[in-house]
């Protein structure tokens, strides 16, 4: 049957229509399915992809903070910081280095001629001299600063073209500078650069998972490494800034720059008296130099090469001078690192002797051996606590009389040791006053150590504790809490003599000021104890803190740490003893004051070192303040370390008063002395700063 042509061509109509009707039902969906995707583009996302477009057309660079200044007592800057651009150099790895260093060195010499401060003119040998190419102070990934202090013409320019140099990164960041005066410098303590410290230093690393973009800490940072830029690091740091500017694909500018300055950090304001911490410096310096080359046989002590001392008020714990000496330029960290040879030259004086092991300037191991460290016994320092142990546990009387005969002597038959006074003295019949005036070594082992071993245990406590309990009652042996960064305990050694030898000798070695070792801070601490009769007070070096407008954020409170309990008839026994002590040096003081001098014994290799080691307090009967020096291989210590402590007193009665008004004659006496370089010459009235008038026995 044939197809009926026009059935066919209704058909085919029919079906056209379809698909049309198809494809405009098709092409109508995908319209709709745009026009809600568009709508989901501009109301949905469109914040998102906003920000995100923003973030890759911008680029964002943390400025460092401003680091808080430490100031004086008086408001004099010690370490401040300056926010500066500087310019810094990257090493380009490969083969060719050293040429394409030298090439951009060239190049940079051109542009800080143009465009810099001609104060601070570079030449290309010392650009080149910066850029470290023969990596003697830094790796070769280390970024090297080639020059702070950039002018705004020198950093327009570099940013406007930093495509033409390799290498080359502006930073903004925080220069810290410090008195070239070097006032209390390892107290102050040094920076260092964050990503150098990080890892192993466990502060750092805990600040590497802070995710605040404020307080986050960059690379390029100089943090605090130790002394009170260390201790104090979250105060003085501040907050980050941040500087925006939009780029292009090739990271070109392309627009201005939009800054949000960084938030300074708060200021320190230290207890620290720069007037009496430089005489305090220039005086421990002046009799080093003394006695190494005096011909008196009291006075000469040949291997005395440093000298600590620290100087702090009774009644505050406010520590107005704190010196470790030799010290040093703590410039020499400029950039946040030393070069090998400055390390090498200064490492031995670059940590705070007052309170950690320091040694002298010996080039060996052998040589440092042969000496004594800045931990030292206390020698006849000792006697005064001695006494007050003696009479507190009831072991003798204030009105207790013991003969003198210039020897004791302990152990059994055969194996005999002997305790003797300095040169062999004897001073007969004398009471706890006498011991410590005379220095007794006999009194000490025969009416303390000795007897404190015979009568046992008591309430469950051996001697020996009993013993240290008292020395850690008074800060000996523990930590002074003054917070300071690696601050020793000191080293207690009469429980090891007990275990080794016996708790009989432990106790008569004790006694004297042999069997412990212990810092300058603690004895500082130690004496104002006996000072005030019993307070053991927190030594403190922040007067105040103040944030960069000047508002106070944190004063000053006094702090406790415990007290001891001992009848008012004992502190007067050994306050008449420390009064009669003789020593050289104080000739024309105008205060009564207390003290006590000490010679302390301390084997190094291949001989016995003596310590010259010295406390006092003035005024007597209203202490003020209280000082303590110790001068490793002093030899005596009214001789060796007395001295010092006049003119740390001078200088304090000059600044302050001891009694509560400054000196104001003393002060131009000090002022004109210091002038000529007669500082620790000489006292404020003229006389010789340490004559030979005392017997040695007596300079102990």
């Amino acid at each position: 049957m044939q197809d009926d042509p026009q059935k066919r061509e209704i058909d085919n109509r029919r079906n056209f229509s379809f698909r049309l009707n198809f494809f405009f039902f098709i092409t109508f969906g995908l319209f709709s399915l745009l026009i809600v995707r568009l709508a989901v583009l501009q109301f949905v996302e469109g914040p998102t992809l906003s920000a995100e477009g923003l973030r890759k057309s911008t680029r964002n660079d943390a400025i460092a903070p401003i680091r808080g200044n430490i100031y004086d007592a008086n408001g004099y800057p010690i370490a401040y910081s300056t926010s500066t651009q500087s310019l810094y150099y990257s090493i380009q790895p490969g083969k060719g280095y050293e040429d394409k260093a030298k090439a951009t060195a060239k190049q940079l010499v051109e542009i800080f001629t143009q465009y810099g401060d001609p104060k601070q003119a570079m030449t290309e040998d010392d650009i080149i001299r910066q850029m470290d190419l023969e990596f003697g102070r830094n790796t070769i990934s280390t970024p090297r600063r080639i020059k702070s202090g950039l002018t705004k013409k020198e950093v327009a320019y570099f940013m406007e073209n930093r495509t033409d140099f390799t290498g080359v990164d502006i930073m903004e960041e925080s220069v810290r500078n410090y008195d070239k005066s070097s006032i209390a410098v390892q107290l102050v303590g040094y920076l260092k650069k964050y990503k150098g410290v990080r890892v192993d230093n466990e502060f750092y690393s805990a600040k590497m998972d802070e995710t605040d973009p404020a307080l986050k800490y960059l690379e390029e940072e100089e943090v605090g490494l130790d002394g009170l830029e260390f201790m104090y690091q979250d105060v003085l740091r501040g907050k980050n800034g941040l500087k925006s500017y939009p780029v292009n694909n090739q990271e070109q500018i392309i627009g201005p720059m939009q800054i949000t300055n960084p938030e300074k950090g708060a200021d320190l304001f230290l207890t620290i008296n720069k007037n009496i911490q430089l005489h305090t410096e220039q005086s421990i310096m002046n009799h080093l130099e003394k006695i190494r080359k005096s011909t008196n046989r009291y006075e000469k002590a040949e291997f005395a090469q440093t000298g600590f001392a620290v100087a702090m008020e009774v009644d505050t714990g406010k520590v107005v001078a704190m010196a470790s000496m030799p010290d040093y330029n703590p410039n020499i960290w400029a950039g946040g690192r030393i070069s090998p040879e400055d390390y090498e030259n200064f490492s031995n004086v670059l940590p705070n002797g007052t309170i950690r092991t320091v040694y002298g300037p010996y080039k060996t191991k052998v040589d440092r051996d042969k000496h004594p460290s800045s931990i030292v016994p206390p020698g006849s320092t000792m006697k005064p606590l001695s006494v007050l142990i003696g009479l507190q546990e009831g072991l003798f009387s204030p009105t207790t009389r013991y003969n003198d005969t210039g020897l004791f002597t302990y152990g059994s038959k055969g194996y005999e040791t002997n305790i003797r006074n300095s040169q062999n003295k004897s001073y007969g019949s004398i009471d706890g006053a006498g011991g410590i005036a005379h220095s007794s070594n006999p009194f000490m082992a025969a009416m303390i150590g000795n007897k404190l071993y015979l009568r046992g245990t008591v309430n469950g406590k051996s001697s020996v504790e009993i013993w240290d309990g008292y020395m850690k009652q008074f800060g000996l042996g523990v930590s002074t809490e003054s917070g300071l960064p690696g601050e020793s305990r000191g080293i207690i050694e009469y429980f090891t003599e007990a275990e080794r030898g016996s708790a009989q000798s432990a106790l008569i070695q004790a006694s004297f000021g042999q069997q412990g070792r212990y810092t300058t801070l603690q004895l500082a601490q130690y004496t104002a104890m006996l000072a005030n009769r019993g307070k053991r007070i927190k030594p403190q070096f922040v007067n105040e803190i103040k944030d960069s407008e000047g508002n106070l954020i944190q004063g000053y409170t006094p702090e406790i740490l415990n007290t001891v309990d001992i009848p008012e008839a004992y502190w007067k026994e050994i306050e008449t003893g420390m009064e009669q002590v003789n020593v050289q040096g104080f000739e024309g003081f105008g205060h009564e004051f207390r003290r006590k001098t000490g010679t302390s014994e301390q084997d190094v290799s291949q001989r016995t070192a003596e310590n010259a080691v010295f406390i006092a307090y003035a005024p007597a009967d209203n202490p003020k303040l209280a000082v303590a020096v110790i001068v490793p291989d002093g030899g005596f210590g009214g001789y060796g370390a007395a001295p010092i402590a006049r003119q740390i007193f001078d200088a304090y009665d000059a600044e302050i008063g001891l009694t509560g008004t400054p000196n104001k004659a003393l002060a131009a006496q000090l002022a004109a002395a210091s002038a000529g370089g007669a500082a620790g010459g000489t006292n404020a009235d003229g006389t010789p700063i340490a004559g030979a008038g005392q017997g040695a026995g007596d300079a102990q």
